[in-house]
């Protein structure tokens, strides 16, 4: 029988905590008591933990050995922000397949009272990726940024393979991409990534052995790839021509004119098998 599974709230190197509507969850519906085993995702890492102590709001475990997981996709989705219910749940289902980051973007041709309004949705579409990264038995959250413009987005973005769906693209299809981004020189372009990330850490927050691959929120610090999906109605020519600036390939889905939501949950189940 499988184990029920929790991500931790506070954790140590050999403890964690659940609190809150989890802690009560646990108390008041599966009735916890102290040396139940559940399976805790603490740090990004999952271990079988033992309760050492209950109380409504708060239950604690020692944390025992560590068991084996699915790593997360290294892959960053840059999502433009569309119609907020159809947003949710590509973000919904993006967490389920396993991306390690999103960001929403803000497009040219993203709705002015959407725009306005997504500095607000943060924090809901963070607990929306809470609660798929806990249904889909994700050992590790995908870190999901505010907002931010195209200009910025694209400035900050170093991944070494980075894809631009475009509804202009008729030749070079997604599968193309990512086949030609095995090659050596992005292997190259990752260890540099991965060594600079080491060199901008502060030493004292390191962890060593290979919890070093994941940061503070649980996600996966080597992300080698990208891809970015437009607004209703497509990227502008001028954001065309600024992604093309920045080195994005731009590749196609096919002849079909798919809405957001579906163009993002079919880039990515096909990067998965390129990915994994």
């Amino acid at each position: 029988m499988t184990r029920r599974r929790f991500i931790a709230d506070t954790w140590t190197a050999t403890t964690a905590s659940l609190t809150g509507d989890q802690a009560t969850h646990l108390t008041r519906v599966l009735r916890a008591q102290p040396g139940q085993i559940y399976d805790i995702v603490s740090n990004g890492f999952l271990h079988r933990g033992e309760i050492t102590g209950v109380s409504e709001q708060r239950v604690d475990f020692t944390l025992h050995e560590e068991l084996s997981s699915d790593a997360a996709l290294p892959l960053h989705l840059l999502l433009a922000i569309f119609k907020f219910d159809h947003m949710e749940w590509a973000i919904e289902k993006a967490t389920e397949l396993g991306v390690s980051r999103i960001t929403p973007i803000l497009a040219r041709r993203t709705e002015k009272h959407l725009a306005q309004a997504a500095l607000n949705r943060s924090e809901r579409w963070r607990r929306i990726v809470l609660e798929a990264s806990k249904q889909s038995r994700r050992t590790t959250i995908p870190h999901i940024a505010n907002p931010i413009v195209l200009k910025q987005g694209l400035e900050h973005e170093k991944t070494p393979t980075r894809i631009l769906l475009s509804e202009t693209e008729q030749t070079t299809t997604l599968t193309d991409a990512l086949e030609n981004s095995s090659s050596g020189t992005n292997e190259q372009e990752i260890s540099n990534l991965s060594t600079s990330n080491k060199e901008n850490s502060n030493p004292k927050d390191r962890v060593h052995s290979r919890r070093e691959a994941r940061d503070v929120n649980s996600s996966p610090i080597r992300i080698t790839h990208a891809i970015a999906i437009g607004p209703e109605g497509g990227w502008t020519p001028e954001e065309i021509s600024l992604f093309t600036q920045h080195q994005w390939q731009p590749v196609t889905l096919g002849p079909r004119i798919l809405r957001a939501e579906t163009a993002a949950i079919a880039a990515i189940a096909i990067s998965s098998t390129h990915l994994t």
